[in-house]
């Protein structure tokens, strides 16, 4: 016993810091970073001057709308923090970041409300592998007890929540903490390293309770401390340390400690946890699958475009080592050269002269290298060692410079933006002419449009995109069509006679021709065709038609004047007359919908949908997420624009859908004037 872990992993670190929304990330950072001496003091959240408030967004909004990257020193080693943002809409940002990181923190408090938030960090940490320690906050405003808020907090998680520390409290506010595997009390002094005192005795007894099932939850994976237990035969302190380091880098347990990040209570426990217990590099690059050998290895965590340094692109360096003007090859034989390596502390770099294995760092000038992309310095580049997906978006607005002047200059800078957060999707609409931003809520494409207006200087237009309605007809009708111009010599004459008729909902257009002895040459019969696709673009009702057999049936031409566009123009003629006659109806895109929840509100959910024209397909537990609900429904795409801050609002801003196209349905009435006044013609 005592050789589980293989003792301290020395070198640099890289640890995210997570966690829901307003839980004290932010707070915590500049916590750490007071306390190792990287910044005189600790700045309050609220100042807006604190690291992390390196954007006008992120000090206008009260919030971290981008990851951060601090390096520090601590007890002479170099750990880097990133602060990832809590908001699920900015939630994208952690991914590159958390898959090369060692550790990460999560920084939690004894809110219920927060659960559903931080199951979806801890399912996200699961998923990459990640080990990570809870850092119980704002514990001196916890009105529960630390262990039941444990309880409470342990459905988030999927491996065992270890408690090392429990709260020192006096008159019934919390003084301090005992740490459970020193036995060993620390009163805490604001802004300032704890006092170390002995356990008072009233306390006793509750520490050693505390004690006794941290070590039986390490004795679930140590069969010598499990004897030792059983034979109530002291364990010696080193075994203790050995199997919390084994067990955190294992994921076999989240050891939690606790603290409030305001005061810079509990900081200093933490990083010496961190700084004994955390993995180093060579784990992390086993878990990636990085291949062994003296190659370099870069990971790309995260772009930013700098006012005058240009791109950067921050790395962790997996193995080998960059120096300034180093060649590294991206995945499919293209190179980049290294222009700068620099070293963050928020919006500040210092300059560097090589980068070593384990150093987080920013690259500057990385032409085409994207954020999630794997460089090295194997000729040919290396497999991807991570394969990132952006979740789906869920809302979108359509966006236009209120300056034509501005359209190459908008689309420079979005595609800017994009490289900084890739989770954004732009696309042009050829239908309405629009170009359309997507992203993942309201805040999030807010968040974009101000900095398009405000760091690109750029006056913008957004409003909701348009909807793709369609037209079709109800019934058939058969319409002459005759283009006949005269205007010295050559003349133009085209005569048709076209049948209409409606087809099947998703049939599309269907095109046939029945004439006989030759009354419309072959060599026309084409043009009558080009003729109808032209003039189905845009039917009665203002819309592209949809769901239309035409069959040219009947003409007469003339040997000197008729031509190809005069056909064209014939058809077009009797199809604009004939399918007046045949009632045009509208039609709108209706979703496939599937929404998932926290439980306890999807019966919100349920009654929300009605209230969108959709209809509820059903309802069940989420496979896999306890807690968690899958509503599917059908709705209609005019219905969907800002569904999502509807749902964000009805369950403390987690839940999130999909939605695929399902079919076409016939809109009539009030709704259907009102599409045709916005998007077609007046009705």
């Amino acid at each position: 016993m005592g050789t589980r872990a293989g003792g301290r992993r020395t070198g640099p670190k890289c640890i995210a810091i997570v966690g829901p929304f307003a839980s004290g990330k932010t707070t915590l950072l500049e916590a750490i970073l007071a306390r190792t001496g990287s910044i005189p003091r600790q700045n309050p959240v609220s100042s807006g001057n604190t690291v992390s408030d390196h954007s006008p967004e992120a000090r206008a909004h009260a919030m971290s709308v981008e990851a951060t990257i601090a390096t520090t020193e601590f007890m002479g080693e170099q750990l880097t923090f990133v602060d990832c943002p809590g908001s699920i809409e900015f939630s994208f940002e952690a991914e590159p970041v958390l898959a090369a990181c060692d550790l990460a923190v999560v920084v939690a408090e004894a809110d219920e409300k927060k659960i559903p938030a931080l199951q979806l960090i801890m399912r996200k940490l699961d998923d990459l592998g990640v080990p990570r320690i809870l850092f119980l906050n704002k514990v001196d405003k916890a009105i529960a007890g630390v262990r039941d808020t444990l309880k409470m907090l342990q459905p988030a998680s999927s491996v065992p929540l270890l408690l090392r520390q429990i709260p020192l409290r006096k008159d019934g506010v919390v003084i301090g903490s005992i740490d459970l595997a020193l036995e060993r009390a620390y009163i805490y002094r604001e802004y300032a390293e704890s006092e170390v005192a002995e356990i008072p005795g009233d306390d006793k007894a509750r520490e050693l309770e505390a004690r006794f099932s941290m070590l039986e939850a390490l004795a679930d994976h140590d069969d010598q401390l499990m004897e030792q237990l059983l034979e109530e035969i002291e364990p010696p302190k080193d075994a203790i340390f050995d199997d919390l380091a084994a067990d955190l880098r294992d994921g076999a347990v989240t050891p939690v400690l606790i603290g409030t990040a305001e005061k810079g209570n509990g900081v200093l426990r933490l990083l010496k946890a961190i700084r004994h217990d955390a993995p180093d590099i060579e784990a992390t690059r086993k878990r990636l699958g990085a291949p062994d050998g003296a190659a370099t290895v870069v990971q790309v965590i995260k772009t930013i475009h700098t006012p005058h340094g240009g791109k950067l692109s921050v790395s962790r360096i997996l193995s080998g080592q960059v120096v300034d003007g180093s060649e590294l090859w991206l995945p499919g034989g293209d190179t980049a050269k290294v222009s700068g390596i620099y070293r963050m502390l928020g919006r500040d770099q210092s300059k560097l002269t090589l980068a070593k294995a384990g150093d987080t760092v920013a690259l500057g000038k990385l032409d085409g290298v994207k954020t999630g992309q794997t460089l090295s310095s194997a000729k040919g580049g290396i497999k991807p060692l991570i394969e990132f997906e952006p979740p789906q978006p869920v809302f979108a607005f359509a966006l236009r410079p209120k300056e034509r002047k501005d359209e190459v200059k908008m689309s420079a800078a979005i595609q800017r933006l994009a490289e900084e957060d890739p989770s954004l999707s732009l696309r042009h609409n050829q239908d309405s002419a629009e170009t359309v931003l997507s992203g993942h809520g309201e805040m999030h494409l807010r968040v974009v449009r101000e900095r398009l207006e405000g760091k690109n200087q750029i006056p913008v237009e957004g409003h909701a995109p348009a909807v793709p309605y369609r037209e079709t007809i109800r019934k058939p009708a058969q319409q002459r069509g005759r283009h006949k111009k005269q205007s010295g010599g050559h003349g133009q004459f085209g005569d048709v006679v076209i049948e209409i008729k409606p087809l099947p909902r998703g049939s599309g257009f269907q095109f046939t021709d029945t004439i006989t002895g030759g009354v419309v040459p072959k060599t026309y019969i084409q043009s009558v065709e080009t003729g109808v696709r032209d003039y189905l673009k845009s039917g009665p009702l203002g819309f592209p038609v949809v769901d239309v057999a035409v069959n040219l049936s009947d003409g007469s031409y003339h040997a000197v004047d008729s031509s190809d566009m005069a056909f064209q123009m014939a058809a077009r003629l009797a199809m604009k007359e004939g399918m007046a006659a045949c009632s045009p109806v509208l039609l709108e895109p209706v979703m496939k919908v599937e929404i998932v929840t926290p439980s306890d509100a999807t019966s919100k959910i349920i009654a929300l949908i009605p209230q969108r024209r959709g209809q509820i397909l059903g309802y069940d537990a989420r496979p896999d997420w306890p807690g968690w609900d899958v509503v599917e429904a059908t709705m209609p795409q005019a219905e969907i624009g800002d569904l999502i801050i509807e749902l964000r609002s009805a369950t403390a801003g987690v839940a999130s859908y999909r939605a695929v196209f399902d079919h076409m349905a016939e809109l009539t009435g009030r709704l259907a004037d009102d599409a045709m006044n916005t998007d077609g013609k007046a009705a």
